[in-house]
């Protein structure tokens, strides 16, 4: 079982309190009409699929309803930390003690 951290709420809960929200820190367009065919395929489809630290976007459904952002180890599946939505990206080499 995964155990997560809500930034908000400052409680580590079992995975089935929260929703998965896709990729974190995805540049969207403020005006969708004004993208290419090519630059909207890729902002909908296009993900970076990391093995390794991934940067997630996860909501606490059942405490706080809140966004939230997370950085995942997609090798064995630990939260290396949570931070809330709008905080910068937490340093990889920090968290990990790997330079990459």
């Amino acid at each position: 079982m995964l155990l997560i951290r809500c930034p908000y709420c400052d409680e580590t809960l079992p995975e089935l309190e929260f929703a998965y929200a896709g990729e974190a820190h995805i540049a969207r367009a403020l005006d969708p009409s004004s993208v290419t065919d090519e630059d909207w395929r890729d902002f909908l489809f296009i993900r970076s699929n990391a093995k390794g630290p991934h940067y997630e976007r996860w909501r606490h459904v059942h405490g706080c309803g809140r966004f939230f952002n997370a950085v995942r180890d997609t090798v064995t599946d630990r939260f290396l930390t949570t931070y809330k939505a709008g905080e910068a990206k937490p340093d990889l080499e920090t968290l990990t003690g790997d330079a990459r």
